[in-house]
């Protein structure tokens, strides 16, 4: 591993929040700088041939920037090892590529972004490469997905758009029975509200984009793992292939990074806030939010959450079209892609983020509405979607 300017060499002992904001940078020699400097650059000296000056040598191989960023996120996950890239795809692709062979079989859920649908359904199949939906909210219907040559088991929880969940510790069973890779996108939680490693994944993909961000100004994506041997194979694809976070991006995301925790408590409690008022809308069927006892595995949630995010769907009465007459009524929720950011945002899933999933067995349903709620007064939050209801 890159011995990067900023290794505090950080205790498993100390608390998320300082982690948060010490690991992975240290203050810089040079200046006594507290925050780790952008080093925009593509090629470093080297004292002599084939000798690289703290393990750099070019910047798609190791960047100081991007190396501070890769130590945060090993230890926010509590990983070995992890490794920033230019957006949560390009990290899943590096990781497929990784852990797949012409042939392998992926159970991947019935229940997750549609970038991530359309990367197996249009890129990985013509690699030669099997997959089968399964709720992955069911353990036993994980287990009857399972074929000879199963490699891989993906999981999203909380998934996107419906925030199901999934029982991480007992589908790592099911994984390690099956002699297959547990991969759990992370992305709705953070490291903060969820720790799958902890719980028996293999691997964990972020889509930096959204929390660990958190402000709606980079894109990048993440990959964290505790196997040493993996995460050999890992860094030399990623260096192979070179779908690299750049210094800049790097930066921006250690930035944000540094009020996940605060950011989060403020999410998950707006969040609830609004799944309350939805719930008992008239103009509402439907609520999906993991923190209402309503949901179907709220305690599974509790379980393995510190809080519950702040990512709610609905579903409007009246159909696709009442769903879309919301969202363009909506003032203070942004109507955008993405998510994760301070500001809230919202969006119809079929129409948007998920329209690669139509005719399959993800697609989601017509009718259905996604909040990323923000971080502004609740009572503002409330007030808005209580006229874009009408």
């Amino acid at each position: 591993m890159y011995s990067g300017y900023y290794s505090r060499g950080m205790s498993d002992q100390h608390s998320f929040e300082t982690l948060a904001i010490h690991a992975g940078q240290e203050p810089d020699p040079l200046t006594g700088a507290v925050v780790p400097p952008i080093y925009q650059v593509s090629t470093y000296k080297q004292d002599g041939v084939g000798g690289l000056r703290g393990g750099y040598e070019y910047s798609r191989s190791a960047n100081p920037t991007r190396t501070a960023l890769e130590e945060n996120l090993a230890a926010l996950e509590g990983g070995r090892r992890g490794l920033a890239f230019a957006s949560g795809l390009a990290a899943e692709d590096c990781l497929l590529r990784t852990l797949l062979s012409p042939g392998d079989h992926v159970v991947i859920p019935n229940d997750a972004y549609g970038g991530t649908f359309r990367l197996f359904a249009k890129i990985v199949e013509r690699w030669g490469v099997e997959w089968s939906v399964a709720n992955t909210s069911d353990a036993a219907a994980v287990r009857d997905a399972i074929r000879p040559r199963t490699k891989v088991i993906w999981v999203e929880t909380p998934s996107n758009p419906l925030l199901g969940i999934t029982d991480i510790a007992a589908v790592a069973d099911v994984a390690r029975t099956a002699g297959a890779r547990l991969v759990v996108d992370n992305t709705f939680a953070s490291p903060y509200l969820q720790q799958p490693l902890a719980l028996g994944a293999d691997v964990v993909v972020h889509s930096t984009t959204k929390y660990m961000g958190g402000h709606s100004d980079v894109v990048g994506g993440a990959l964290v793992t505790a196997d040493a041997g993996l995460a050999e194979e890992l860094a030399f694809h990623q260096n192979a292939m070179g779908a690299v976070a750049g210094p800049f991006d790097s930066w921006l995301t250690l930035r944000g990074i540094k009020t996940l925790a605060v950011r989060m408590d403020r999410h998950s409690a707006n969040a609830s806030r609004v799944a309350e008022l939805l719930l008992s809308h008239p103009k509402v069927t439907q609520v999906f939010y993991p923190g209402l006892p309503e949901h179907a595995l709220h305690e599974v949630a509790a379980k393995q959450m510190r809080a519950f995010g702040g990512m709610v769907s609905f579903r409007v009465a009246g159909g696709e079209e009442a769903a879309v007459e919301v969202c363009n009524r909506a003032e203070l929720f942004i109507l955008g892609e993405s998510l994760g950011g301070v500001e809230s945002l919202i969006e119809h899933p079929g129409r948007m983020t998920h329209a690669s999933t139509a005719g399959s067995a993800l697609e989601v349903p017509a009718d259905l509405v996604r909040l990323s709620v923000g971080i502004e007064s609740a009572d503002d939050l409330i007030a808005d979607l209580t006229q874009a209801l009408g």
